[in-house]
């Protein structure tokens, strides 16, 4: 895969998570928390996947301005949540902090 096809993938996936973390949300304020549960293994997979094209991409001098520590804490922000199975915070966490986190990235 060469570094305009990396970049063409990264910036699909990241163009699709938003409406991916609204549906989280929503199955959490549904109490569909099974379905929010797999969907949020999902996420954290594709945020190692994003890590790992963004390392493959930086090193062919191409700057994708993930930040990287704000994801950290958004991403220890919903642990937390989880743990205390708080999940409508958990749910306004994926609305109101990461969606338009990657709102801003697509933008």
């Amino acid at each position: 895969m060469d570094k305009l096809e990396i970049v063409d993938e990264y910036y699909k996936y990241v163009a699709k998570i938003p409406t991916g973390l609204q549906h989280i949300a929503d199955s959490l304020r549904a109490d569909n928390v099974q379905t929010a549960l797999n969907e949020i293994l999902n996420f954290s997979e594709g945020i190692t996947w994003i890590k790992q094209m963004e390392e493959i991409l930086m090193e062919q001098g191409v700057n994708m301005d993930l930040n990287k520590h704000q994801l950290e804490d958004y991403l220890n922000l919903i642990n937390e949540g989880l743990e205390k199975q708080d999940f409508v915070l958990v749910a306004d966490i994926f609305e109101y902090e990461v969606m338009p986190y990657f709102e801003q990235i697509i933008s």
